[in-house]
């Protein structure tokens, strides 16, 4: 073989090197942007990170890279009943029950079409309303239905429906049910649902990218820095509150379907969702200061644009006109006893 045939094979293969190589770029330039490798510390046990629920512990995780979490606040108690967004119906008996058999007779289902109710029991030796508990005596008890939430006010077939449920446990352990009138609750139900319409309020922006899209775990490798976890819904990351058991301080949505892919990271995402749901987030949390500053940050690290629903730019000014917005809306809920964060308000909002 001569020496040109051999140099002109050589060149040739060169190009040709080139080109697969040239190729390989563009493919990768025009599909969506991936999370970079970064290194992760060795662990021993992998866990599920979980969305922390209202009086619920959110179990640990190592699911994703996180900071570390801060020592958190004491859970709250139980839920109580409150004569302000509870239609409460008291039962007497003659002689003190036992915890035992209360809940051997307890409604099966705690709901009364879309509405919960509960039932407290006023324990006979600490003078305290509880939920029922064995090894508990109760003097006397309480039944309750929640007046109106996010599904709409407390409805007749509701009201009824709670009724039948109260009176089969108050016949079982022996109580006299005293009910509040059925148009009395309706109409206070009514004027609830009224005021929860009219101050509720859950504060989104967009995030759009403004080159190539990005792939889920480029979105959850930047979140991620900011202290957002998995959530556990498909295409949902929060940012955890400090007490322990409350809603997330904020939550960040995408397309569940590129989370359902067979190759996330290949999934093209160009709009993700920043919002916090005001009346169910205490305001010491200083939701707003994290969404404004969580938007500006992930918008400068993802080349994002940060837009309001109907696609126009939102500017530090809008951002300080909707803060100005919000304080009013805190002022109403409190001025109602509702305050945002309380659990009044977490019921109502629900």
């Amino acid at each position: 073989m001569s020496d040109l045939f051999i140099a002109l094979a050589a060149v040739g293969g060169v190009l040709l090197a080139g080109v697969v190589a040239h190729g390989a770029w563009q493919a990768r330039k025009a599909g969506p942007k991936r999370a970079a490798l970064e290194p992760v510390p060795p662990r021993t046990e992998a866990r599920e990170m979980r969305e922390p629920v209202l009086d619920a512990p959110a179990p640990p995780s190592s699911g994703m890279a996180t900071p570390a979490v801060e020592a958190r606040a004491p859970r709250r108690p139980s839920l109580r009943l409150d004569a302000l967004i509870d239609a409460i119906a008291p039962l007497t008996v003659e002689a003190p029950v036992s915890g035992e058999l209360v809940l051997m007779h307890l409604p099966t289902t705690r709901r009364a079409g879309s509405k919960p109710f509960l039932i407290e029991g006023l324990d006979a030796d600490t003078g305290e309303w509880e939920a029922p508990a064995p090894g508990r005596r109760y003097s006397e008890f309480q039944a309750g239905v929640q007046l109106a939430n996010r599904t709409g006010g407390l409805n007749e077939i509701e009201y009824s429906e709670f009724v039948q449920k109260v009176q089969a446990f108050a016949e079982a352990v022996g109580a006299m049910a005293d009910f509040p009138d059925m148009l009395d609750v309706v109409a206070r139900a009514r004027e609830l649902d009224h005021f929860a319409g009219e101050h509720d309020a859950q504060l989104a922006v967009h995030l759009q990218a403004r080159a190539a899209a990005w792939s889920v775990g480029y979105i959850q490798q930047h979140a991620s820095r900011h202290g957002f976890v998995a959530g556990v819904v498909p295409g949902r990351l929060v940012l955890p509150s400090p007490e322990e058991g409350a809603p997330p301080v904020l939550t960040l949505t995408f397309d569940p379907q590129a989370a359902f892919a067979d190759d996330p990271g290949r999934a093209a995402v160009r709009d993700v969702t920043l919002s916090f749901d005001v009346p169910q987030t205490d305001p010491a949390a200083e939701p707003f200061v994290a969404w404004q500053a969580s938007a500006q940050a992930l918008s400068l690290g993802m080349d994002a644009s940060i837009v309001d629903d109907h696609g126009r730019p939102l500017t530090p000014e809008g951002f300080a006109a909707i803060g100005g917005e919000l304080k009013q809306l805190y002022e109403k809920l409190e001025a109602h006893d509702l305050a945002a964060g309380s659990p009044a308000a977490r019921r109502l909002f629900s």
